[in-house]
């Protein structure tokens, strides 16, 4: 058993965790609106994770994911709905962890692993004790975005009784995570503040920011991948065999999207300057993330669980402990690698099970750290569709089950290649070369690693078919296997 920390001799800890967030919200991604200087400073000051991405771009899973540094088809957390498993043997959660070494740990905000969707709007409200992954303060609600509204907040406590917040659902959140440190000033504690921010608000069709920040970024800035794309396009809808229309919101949603952005940013803000009123800044390691990302409709009927850019790609860094002055990080992270990062920097042994890794050695610029580092982020759809991804410095290769693949449990039998990017020339991910003869050798370069990192993840054998897309022959010059290993 890890001895507990006495006072002020390990870092706090705190997650600034939201919802649907892209990262090109940040300036340094290129976002001119200025929506996240905080973030931005902070990122420079610590440690800029600047090619971070999601392993589950699905609300539930993702935040599975995190709790226990495990996939979702290992944890069983594959789709919305499913409880976090309370097996702490198999599965410690990052909570567990820490209380094991001695913290506090507190939870507030959105949770969405109380296993409760499809239940009534109203019943997606507590979370029952044992369920909430052995955090030991509780300040949280099962579906924030069913708290009523963005301006009227209500979450439970550990007697799940109901705590009615005054304020914009961000700042509300906010205050609680203030009163939190500022009540936990003499012990080392972990806290995780889960905001809905910018999540589109379901009840509403809207991205609902404070009043008057809508106004402020309508109409400013679209991101090129959605400037790009049709507002409405075609797509097939395979449980009935027809075409479905489908329609991007970008001009219509974006607005109100950067706005509950800034707002968000602004608490952060806020987080930091009580931190630094109360002498707690330089001993808490903030990690900022996201579950994943946003394409407002323009890949698939709704707005994330795609492999593109737009929903697997999130904001992240890391301010604090060994993480100040660590600069930019050009290696690709995944979402899996945060757990063991957290730990490895307060001294906690990482627990067996998590499967991704700590990035500490590539800030501390551990050059054997360096070198077996993976050359790709592996990534798992498993709600509406069932798709596989890996994604290099340079390509992007995805697959989707097969029309006759056996399902079970979030995983196929059978796949066939989706897309093929390269994100050198296309950025955006405009042109798909899944089916062009010049990119064969990369196909199967990708193909092997995707179904290499799927057999590390713990998932059965499966095929991969190729694409029924019509192979298209000329127009591209032939790849040499040098840049298919890029």
């Amino acid at each position: 058993m890890t001895p507990p920390a006495a006072p002020g001799s390990r870092p706090n800890v705190i997650i600034f965790f939201t919802d649907q967030q892209r990262w090109d919200s940040s300036g340094l991604h290129g976002n001119p609106l200025e929506l996240m200087p905080n973030f931005d400073r902070l990122a420079r000051a610590g440690t800029h994770v600047a090619k971070s991405f999601t392993c589950q771009p699905v609300c539930g899973p993702a935040r599975a994911c995190l709790q226990t540094g495990t996939y979702a088809t290992t944890n069983g957390c594959w789709r919305n709905g499913i409880g976090l498993p309370r097996d702490r043997d198999r599965f410690p959660t990052l909570a567990s962890c820490f209380n094991e070494a001695g913290y506090r740990t507190g939870y507030i905000g959105k949770w969405h692993l109380g296993g409760v969707d499809g239940r009534a709007a109203e019943d997606r409200g507590p979370v029952k004790d044992g369920y909430r992954g052995d955090y030991q303060d509780w300040l949280a609600v099962e579906a924030l975005e069913f708290s009523v509204d963005e301006y009227h907040t209500t979450l439970y406590d550990e007697d799940n009784q109901p705590i009615h917040l005054p304020g914009y659902r961000t700042d509300a959140c906010t205050d609680a995570a203030i009163r939190y440190v500022d009540r936990h000033r003499t012990n080392p504690f972990f806290l995780m503040v889960s905001y809905i921010e910018p999540h589109h608000q379901n009840d509403k069709d809207d991205y609902p920011p404070p009043i008057g920040y809508r106004e402020r970024y309508a109409g400013r800035w679209t991101p090129p991948d959605l400037a790009a794309l049709p507002q409405w396009q075609w797509h097939e809808d395979r449980a009935h065999g027809s075409p479905m229309r489908i329609g991007g919101t970008a001009q219509q949603h974006l607005g109100g999207y950067w706005g509950m952005v800034k707002r968000l940013d602004e608490a952060l803000g806020r987080l930091v300057d009580a931190l630094i009123t109360l002498n707690m800044l330089d001993n808490t390691i903030i990690l900022f993330t996201s579950d994943h990302g946003c394409h407002f409709k323009t890949r698939n009927g709704e707005y994330k669980r795609s492999c593109h850019e737009s929903s697997i790609r999130v904001p992240t860094m890391l301010h604090g402990g060994p993480f100040t002055g660590g600069g930019e990080l050009p290696q690709l992270a995944s979402l899996l690698d945060l757990p063991p990062t957290l730990l490895d920097a307060c001294g906690i042994a990482i627990p067996a099970s998590m499967q991704g890794r700590s990035i500490l050695p590539l800030v501390r610029g551990d050059l054997e750290a360096r070198r077996p580092w993976p050359e790709e982020v592996f990534v798992q759809i498993s709600e509406s569709q069932i798709g596989r991804c890996v994604r290099t410095q340079r390509w992007k290769y995805s697959v989707r089950d097969a029309p006759d693949a056996q399902i079970a449990d979030g995983a196929a039998d059978r796949y066939v290649e989706e897309y093929l990017y390269d994100l050198h020339y296309d950025p955006y991910e405009l042109c798909n070369l899944v089916s062009f003869d010049s990119h064969a050798q990369v196909r199967a370069i990708m193909r092997d690693r995707l179904l290499r990192r799927m057999k590390e993840a713990g998932e059965s054998a499966a095929t991969v078919d190729p694409s029924p897309l019509p192979a298209i022959r000329g127009g591209q010059r032939t790849v040499s296997e040098a840049e298919a290993r890029a």
